[in-house]
């Protein structure tokens, strides 16, 4: 079992909102080396389904409501607990509107990259990958953790406070680690 899991829900331990497999967090740094810093909006309807759309950092308009799950970490490797919150063109700010964070609150989003076409304005749209977002549900002692430590919102971040500094690893190895299926029992 890895560290990851084994840190999972423990005493003091606060998991990340939302983390990154491999292709995920690859893809960014492509995008960033490109783009430079960059944000993630979690889209949450029509023409855009429930795709993360990646933007150039400040092109996309932050509401007062919208909810800031974290700051992936494009400097990270994998299994690696964060000391510090990112800094620089490493900080992706990942951002949901709130209504949408009311739905989803209790669920980890794992940001991955498959092939195809990204959606909309998306800076992935022409890479030939696409983000894309999978979930998890939290265990009840990670919502306990995170009740303590709630996200922030659009209105706190302007008003200059920071995410909690999550002590699970923002990159996780591979799907099967980020979300495991539990054990059928006879």
């Amino acid at each position: 079992m890895s560290a990851e899991l084994t840190t999972r829900g423990g005493a003091g331990s606060v998991p990340p909102r939302v983390v990154a497999l491999p292709a995920g967090r690859d893809l960014l740094r492509r995008l960033r080396d490109r783009h430079g810093a960059l944000m993630l909006h979690q889209s949450g309807g029509c023409c855009d389904g429930s795709a993360p759309m990646c933007y150039r950092a400040g092109q996309f308009r932050v509401g007062r409501r919208d909810v800031l799950l974290g700051l992936l970490d494009l400097g990270a490797e994998v299994g690696d607990a964060p000391g510090a919150l990112p800094e620089g063109d490493d900080a992706v700010p990942v951002w949901i509107s709130g209504s949408q964070f009311a739905v989803w609150q209790h669920t980890q989003l794992v940001l991955d990259a498959v092939p195809g076409r990204g959606s909309g304005f998306s800076l992935d749209a022409p890479e030939g990958e696409r983000l894309l977002t999978r979930s998890r549900v939290f265990e009840p002692t990670e919502l306990e953790a995170l009740s303590a430590h709630p996200a922030l919102t659009g209105d706190q971040v302007e008003a200059g406070e920071e995410p909690s500094l999550p002590s699970d690893p923002l990159v996780v190895a591979d799907l099967a680690e980020a979300c495991p299926l539990p054990l059928r029992r006879g």
